[in-house]
C-alpha cells in the first residue's frame, strides 16, 4: 500500500489526470478495468516510465464550490471540493488565489439554493450545462452512487430523440456515471430522477425500489448578530 498526504486540490487534480488517462486506454481497447488501469498508470508514472497512453492536452480540472461571502472573507463556511469533500475556508481561498484558477458565477434561487435553468435545443449538452449540472448534482444521481458529477454523463430524463421531444437542459437532465447511464437501458431496470424535487429512484428487476435526495449547493449563512432585528420604527 502506498499513501501520500497531499493538499486537497493537488490530490484531486492528480486523480483527475490519471483517471482521464485510464479512460483513454479503455477507449482504445485495453481490457483492464478502470481501477486496474488507474493503479497501473499511477505506478508507471511514479517509476518514471512511459505509461503508453497520452496525458490530457489540458491540465486536469478540479471543481471548488464557494459562497461569494466566503470568497470575500466575510464567512468561513460552505466550501467543498468536488470529489473530495468540505474544505477549510483558508485553504479554499488559497486555491482561489492561484493564477490558474478560473471562476464562474452560478446563480441560485435565494429560497431553495437550486441552480437556475439553462436550456439548449441540441442533443449534446454545452459546457455551461455540464458545469451547471456538476454544481447542482455533485454526484451521480443514482441512489447509493457517489461518483463525482463532473466525471459522469449527462442523462436525458425525457429522451431527446425517438419522438419523446426531450430538450437538452438542466431541467431535463441529471448526472449519471457511465455504468448507471447504460444500466437504465437494460431490461427490467428503471432509473428516474426528478430535478424539481432533487429525488432519484431506482427500481431493480426484483421490484425493490431505492430513493435518495440530492442536496443543493450550500447556501450562505445568515448574517450573525447579537439580537434579531426588531420591528421597523415606521
Amino acid at each position: 500500500t502506498l499513501a501520500a498526504d497531499l493538499p486537497a486540490e493537488v490530490a484531486a487534480s492528480a486523480y483527475a489526470r490519471i483517471d482521464a488517462m485510464a479512460h483513454r486506454a479503455r477507449h482504445r481497447g485495453d481490457e483492464r478495468t478502470l481501477e486496474q488501469l488507474r493503479a497501473d498508470i499511477h505506478a508507471t508514472l511514479l517509476l518514471g516510465q512511459d505509461p503508453d497512453v497520452a496525458a490530457p492536452e489540458t491540465a486536469a480540472t478540479v471543481y471548488l464550490h464557494m459562497p461569494v461571502d466566503t470568497a470575500l472573507g466575510i464567512s468561513d463556511t460552505g466550501c467543498e471540493l468536488s470529489g473530495y469533500g468540505p474544505l477549510p475556508a483558508p485553504i479554499a481561498r488559497h486555491i482561489m488565489g492561484s493564477e490558474n484558477s478560473v471562476w464562474r458565477k452560478v446563480l441560485t434561487d435565494p429560497a431553495s439554493s437550486a441552480v437556475l435553468d439553462v436550456g439548449r435545443k441540441r442533443y449534446r449538452p454545452t459546457t455551461a450545462i455540464r458545469d451547471l449540472i456538476a454544481v447542482r448534482d455533485a454526484e451521480c444521481t443514482t441512489p447509493g452512487c457517489h461518483r463525482p458529477a463532473h466525471h459522469s454523463d449527462y442523462d436525458h430524463l425525457r429522451g431527446w430523440g425517438r419522438g419523446q421531444n426531450g430538450t437538452t437542459a438542466h431541467t431535463n437532465g441529471g448526472a449519471k456515471c457511465r455504468w448507471h447511464h447504460r444500466l437504465k437501458d437494460h431490461p427490467h431496470w428503471t432509473l428516474h430522477h426528478n430535478p424539481t424535487s432533487d429525488t432519484s429512484t431506482i427500481t431493480t428487476p426484483t421490484g425493490r425500489r431505492y430513493t435518495t435526495q440530492q442536496h443543493p449547493p450550500a447556501a450562505p449563512p445568515e448574517p450573525s448578530g447579537t439580537d434579531p432585528p426588531g420591528d421597523p420604527p415606521f
